[in-house]
Formats: C-alpha cells, structure tokens, sequence
C-alpha cells in the first residue's frame, strides 16, 4: 500500500510539473561582461516589433499572456550582430483579455492581473519601473550540439536580464539576419522566474506553488537604421 501511494504521488508530481510548451530551455549564469556595440548601430521599430509572455499555474492549466514595450539598439558588423542594450518598461505590462476567463477567476479580468504583477507581489514597479537586457555573446548556432523549436534557428544569444534588483545572464537560441538596413532576430524561450526571486509572497509560500516556476517569452525584433 506504502509503495502504491509513493508511485502515484511522483506520477502526480510529474503530471503537475509538465506543460506544454513550444519554447527553447535557457541556459543560465552568472552576470557576465556587456559586449561592445561596434559596427552600424540600429534602432528597435517599436511598431513592428514585439515581447510577449506566457506564464503558467501549475501542470501548464489556465496560462496568462501578454506583451510588454520596450525600446533600444542593436548593432551589426560583417553580417553578425555585435551588442545590444533594451529597455523593458514593466509599467507597459500588459494581459491580453482573452487569457483571463471572468466566470473561472471569480470576477476577476485582465486589468485586475496587470494591477497584481505590478504591485510589491511581484515586479515592484514603483521601485523597479524597467528591466533590461545587454547582450553579451553572440555565438553561430551549433547544429551537432545546439537545439531549437526555431525553425532555421543561426545564432545562439547571451545577454545580462536585470529584472528588479538582479541580474541573470541568459543564453538562447535565434534566428538572426541582418541587412544593409535593418536586423530581424526571433526568438522563443522560457526562463525561470525564481532565477531573479520573482516568488508570490515568501519562499516555500503555497500560494507561489500554485505558479508554475517557467515562464515563456517570445521575441519578435526588428531594427532599422
């Protein structure tokens, strides 16, 4: 009977754990130093770019998505991208409607969710109204030991994540091409939150354990001169 109850309770931990997802897996490390942003130097098109995020309660039920703005270069030297700095504004945060259900979450509606990420729960924003990125390394994307889900993915990505008071370096896969006029890079890969103490109330709080750890974001840049 013992051991019925062990095997049921790791086959329902592994049913919890699970989601379903379509992004790559980060790789993660300590802050490392900001690359230099040398060659031609080109500026984020907010219009037609795009951040967005996909979080989830646990076992992958009922996600939360939405976008969030941001602003920046990018620079380019010989074909490959060299550096770049963007500026995340949290206060732009916003969930798109049609993840919240009003008839499944007690009343509550997209507003209220952005209201809750923001405020000392989570992100702070009156303290910490912005996050950003520097990348670090660009590396060609190695086909016999690199993986992604990008299709034609040529380029592995690092770039110091500072949300609130730390700072993650983050490594992902992309697919990059540069132009005598523009940069296009897209990406889709998932982090996890507690890498930056992102938790919901105290550490081991069962209200955070109802939230799953990872969270997906997806990149769509381009960059004009």
């Amino acid at each position: 009977m013992k051991k019925v109850m062990i095997l049921a309770f790791a086959a329902g931990s592994f049913m919890i754990s699970c989601k379903d997802s379509n992004s790559d897996q980060s790789i993660t490390q300590a802050e490392q130093e900001v690359a230099a942003e040398t060659g031609v130097t080109y500026t984020l098109d907010q219009e037609n770019s795009s951040l967005k995020w996909k979080a989830y309660h646990k076992g992958g039920l009922d996600p939360r998505f939405g976008t969030v703005k941001s602003t920046g270069t990018i620079s380019a030297e010989n074909g490959t991208v060299t550096g770049g700095s963007f500026v995340i504004d949290i206060n732009s945060l916003t969930t798109d409607p049609a993840a919240v259900d009003a008839a499944k979450s007690g009343g509550k509606t997209s507003a209220d969710l952005d209201a809750h990420l923001k405020n000392a729960d989570f992100f702070e924003v009156d303290k910490y109204p912005t996050a950003k990125f520097e990348i670090t390394k660009v590396a060609a994307f190695d086909t016999s030991k690199d993986k992604s889900n990008i299709a034609d993915a040529n380029f592995m990505v690092s770039g110091n994540l500072t949300l609130k008071d730390k700072t993650v370096n983050v490594t992902f896969p992309a697919k990059i091409t540069v132009s005598e006029m523009e940069v296009v890079l897209s990406s889709n890969f998932t982090i996890n939150r507690q890498d930056w103490g992102l938790t919901y109330g105290a550490e081991g709080d069962v209200k955070d354990w109802g939230i799953s750890q990872e969270v997906d974001i997806e990149l769509n840049v381009k960059a004009k001169k």
